[in-house]
């Protein structure tokens, strides 16, 4: 089986809703984010966006891309983001926001639980599982980077 459970953590000086703004943004990810490729909204969701479908391309330090759809099922403002993905990688993903001062700073919390159905990572999962590991790190690590520099004030 090649299923994973990640659990990503940021921390940001930057008020949480400008932080929830740039996660809740998704379309605007590759503009901070090296690691996704694109986003493509498939279907429109209601006013907070649950029942949207966003499809994601992501390539991490690895030589090859994930793809997968994003369902929206939970839009908590500047508390809670979560989706259930099909595609390339099935599961869920649950973004969480935490603010002890709504203007100081937020913490930023990311659980994935999901599925590798690519036939060959699959197959190669047994031995391949801490590459494919240190490959997710990487990608979101990106991310922190990414998000760090987008919400740090330009001089």
């Amino acid at each position: 089986m090649a299923s994973y459970v990640f659990v990503t953590q940021w921390q940001f000086v930057a008020p949480v809703a400008k932080v929830w703004d740039e996660i809740y943004q998704s379309s605007r990810w590759p503009e901070w984010w090296p690691s996704v490729q694109s986003v493509t909204e498939l279907r429109k969701g209601d006013k907070e966006g649950v029942g949207s479908i966003r499809r994601y391309v992501w390539r991490g330090a690895l030589p090859y891309t994930l793809s997968f759809d994003m369902h929206t099922t939970v839009v908590k403002e500047y508390s809670r983001l979560e989706g259930i993905a099909s595609g390339e990688l099935s599961g869920r993903g649950c973004w969480t926001f935490s603010s002890a001062d709504a203007d100081a700073s937020t913490h930023v919390r990311y659980d994935w639980e999901v599925d590798a159905n690519k036939v060959w990572m699959r197959a190669l999962a047994p031995i391949l599982r801490p590459v494919f590991e240190w490959n997710h790190d990487y990608v979101m690590e990106k991310g922190r980077i990414g998000l760090h520099a987008r919400l740090s004030p330009q001089p």
